[in-house]
């Protein structure tokens, strides 16, 4: 039996729209409806006025429920990080692992694979953060992983079966060669934790390289007469760049500067989360690193940012009360200009006829009430 979201403010392709039904069966969206018009076979769920849009898409997610991927690149591990996101309605999202040995890289590809063929709801693929990166703009990873990106590496990272893969790379450490073998096979290239200048920027873009990995963290800044990584993605009309709207990890008169630069659509919400996401704690390690979360903000010892304890609810929150952004814009920075980023907006991202009914019920302060992977409560 089809199932009717009915009495909802529900975010459709043209804005908000509260006069419509939104009808599902299976895992699909069957049709958006006039709700008045409502067929009667359809079980309904009433929404009581509250706001219905798509389902959240995390690119970055390190950790949640007192667990880091890092440190337990398994099945069971995706579970309970994906568990711990869908309560801040997260229904889709790629496991990211932090710069790592070959073989921890060889169990999180593996997990990521066992995981899609399992049906774990919301793993999406992988995001491999490095370990082809700067020592100079390393941040919290452990330079002692990082190395060259041989023909060997290129086989590891090229070798998910199922799923989207994602890399961080840095451009003054790898060449515009290899980013290019690593478009046409299929990899995502973004660039982050790099020391490049940008001439070696646009050099990957220009070789196929899509984004930009947490905007302004871990790469050149911007100056005036050295653009840097910054410049560069600012520029780049074509290019995502991931944002953590946090309020630790980048100014909010930064953050204006880069909606005011970039095309609309091509800015994403990221959480860059932690284990303290969806779980009692406030520390966990990091490469043997003691992390502490105080006040939202993640830090070593040395007061250098380690990842994020931000879930996408507050991200979208944020983004409207700090940087201005109109409500259905900042909800899509959350999930359809991600699943465009991915390449998966024809399954996700939007409330629309075909697409997966994946679903969040946010209320009047923007907090999640409920959530549908797939159609399934909670799932």
């Amino acid at each position: 039996m089809a199932t009717a979201f009915v009495n909802g403010r529900v975010l459709v392709d043209d804005g908000f729209r509260d006069d419509l039904a939104v009808v599902v069966e299976d895992d699909r969206i069957l049709a958006l409806e006039p709700a008045r018009g409502l067929r009667a076979a359809a079980d309904p769920i009433d929404l009581g006025g509250h706001w219905l849009v798509p389902g959240f898409i995390d690119v970055q997610v390190n950790g949640g429920g007192g667990v880091l991927f890092n440190d337990a690149p398994t099945l069971q591990t995706l579970r309970r990080i994906g568990a711990a996101h869908r309560r801040y309605g997260t229904t889709g999202f790629l496991p990211t692992l932090i710069s790592d040995d070959a073989a921890t890289m060889r169990a999180a590809i593996a997990a990521v694979d066992a995981a899609i063929d399992a049906g774990v709801p919301g793993v999406l693929g992988i995001h491999l953060e490095g370990p082809y990166i700067a020592p100079a703009r390393r941040g919290a990873h452990d330079a002692a992983k990082f190395r060259a990106l041989d023909d060997a590496e290129l086989e590891l990272v090229c070798s998910l079966r199922h799923g989207v893969t994602v890399l961080t790379l840095a451009p003054d450490q790898v060449p515009p060669a290899r980013v290019r073998e690593l478009a046409a096979r299929g990899v995502i290239v973004c660039i982050g934790h790099t020391e490049a200048d940008y001439a070696q920027a646009r050099a990957a873009l220009d070789a196929g390289a899509r984004g930009f990995t947490h905007l302004y963290n871990a790469m050149s800044p911007l100056q005036g007469r050295a653009p840097g990584v910054v410049g560069a993605a600012l520029e780049d009309r074509a290019s995502w760049c991931g944002l953590i709207v946090d309020g630790h990890h980048v100014h909010p008169a930064s953050l204006r500067v880069a909606l005011a630069a970039k095309p609309r659509g091509k800015l994403l919400l990221v959480t860059d989360a932690m284990p303290p996401v969806g779980a009692d704690t406030d520390t966990y390690e990091l490469a043997g690193v003691a992390i502490r979360c105080r006040d939202g903000r993640c830090e070593t010892p040395d007061g250098v940012l380690a990842g994020s304890a931000l879930d996408m609810a507050s991200a979208v929150r944020n983004t409207v009360a700090t940087l201005g952004v109109p409500l259905e814009d900042a909800l899509r920075m959350a999930s359809t200009w991600p699943a465009e980023f991915l390449g998966i907006a024809a399954e996700r991202g939007r409330i629309a006829a075909g697409l997966r009914a994946d679903l969040v019920e946010l209320d009047g302060d923007l907090r999640v009430v409920r959530c549908w992977c797939g159609a399934r409560a909670g799932d």
